[in-house]
């Protein structure tokens, strides 16, 4: 039962025929392909696997039918293609692959309205490193591409003049844990929510809802097991910019049902970015996150805290140096990564290096495995077309 994909045609059909009505000529353009190829290897002597090599490629197809002058409706489709081997001696190569859509959507366009459908991608906030709203992305900053799946669902936007826009979306067979989830969504139910996002004195306010089925029979009965548990997401974010960026997030998660200290949690993150005039200028972001999961909302009994620094300084026109370093407070342990990026016309090359505990406990973690678990160093080339 596709509710949500079926609403969401439903509303894209009778926008796009109430505007093809009042247009003479519909302009056709031709489909338009790009993609991105990558490779990378990275030696771990912690890692069970010390010697892993991969590379991927994302092709994407892009078709446009401009309606009239500010009138449009867009496709997009990706496939995210990957191999990946890994080795730990002569006998002992371990291999994997496969084919995922990666984006799936269509859209239509006008001056001040958006509505896509498909498999896409949805984030939103002010954090940058520590993000209490990523609700539907596995983004890492860590990651100098940036990728994360998409969710499948319907999202509409509309923008005022005055900068205010409005954001409703229904999601819908997105079953797998994403953003900062734990639990995972219960098959046949709907998720729905929405965001305003408002401009302010310098900067820009929004206030973000959501609500979904949670199922919690997943995790082998740490926490009492329902099928069906509702949950509520609010989320509050602003941001000023005058001599320095400023912004605060926050979000408070509720469940529908008793799951003792997992009843509630509540994520609040402040930071703060600068820029200083040495040299070619040294870009610092400073963020610092508090998690708790309590029973009762907002006691804050079982508290864990995260500090985020990002310092980024240009190298000529072509490169570009980055240190990222978390800190978890609770257990004292420190997770450091630096980059040494050089950008061509089309390519670039990542050298990457790091050294973190074993074990990650950080909440931006993205990937199924832990591979920037331990000290190891990592090469990444891209190529966009």
């Amino acid at each position: 039962m596709l509710k949500c994909r079926l609403i969401g045609w439903v509303v894209l059909t009778l926008v796009i025929s109430a505007e093809a009505q009042n247009t003479e000529q519909i302009p056709k353009n031709m489909p338009e392909h790009n993609g991105q190829f990558s490779a990378w290897t990275l030696y771990n002597p912690d890692n069970p696997v010390p010697l892993l090599a991969g590379s991927r490629y994302i092709p994407q197809l892009n078709y446009a039918i401009s309606l009239n002058k500010n009138n449009k409706i867009d496709f997009e489709v990706s496939a995210n293609i990957f191999g990946n081997i890994g080795y730990r001696s002569i006998d002992s190569i371990s291999t994997h692959g496969g084919i995922r859509t990666y984006r799936a959507w269509g859209r239509y366009s006008s001056k001040q309205l958006e509505v896509r459908i498909g498999l896409q991608k949805i984030n939103f906030g002010s954090a940058t490193m520590l993000r209490p709203l990523r609700w539907f992305d596995q983004v890492d900053p860590r990651d100098p591409l940036l990728l994360t799946n998409g969710v499948w669902g319907v999202l509409g936007r509309y923008y005022f003049l005055n900068n205010t826009n409005i954001w409703l979306w229904c999601l819908y067979s997105n079953h797998s844990v994403k953003g900062i989830e734990f639990l995972t969504t219960k098959k046949g139910y709907p998720e729905f929510g929405g965001r305003v996002q408002y401009p302010v004195s310098s900067g820009e306010a929004g206030l973000s809802f959501h609500h979904r089925m949670a199922d919690s029979r997943n995790l082998n009965n740490t926490i009492p097991e329902y099928d069906v548990i509702p949950e509520n997401r609010i989320g509050l974010d602003a941001r000023w910019d005058k001599v320095i960026g400023v912004w605060i997030e926050g979000v408070w998660v509720n469940k529908g049902e008793n799951l003792g200290k997992y009843s509630n949690r509540e994520i609040f993150t402040a930071g703060t970015d600068y820029t200083f005039g040495i040299g070619s200028g040294l870009s610092i972001i400073a963020e610092h996150m508090v998690i708790a999961n309590d029973e009762k909302a907002f006691s804050f009994r079982d508290a864990t805290n995260f500090s985020a620094l990002t310092l980024s300084y240009p190298i000529g026109m072509f490169d570009k140096l980055t240190f990222i370093t978390y800190f978890d407070w609770h257990n004292k342990s420190a997770y450091r990564f630096v980059n040494w990026q050089k950008e061509f016309n089309k390519t670039s090359l990542y050298i990457m290096g790091y050294w973190n505990p074993i074990d990650s406990m950080l909440p931006v973690t993205s990937s199924e495995e832990n591979i920037l678990g331990g000290a190891g160093i990592q090469l990444l080339f891209a190529f966009n077309h």
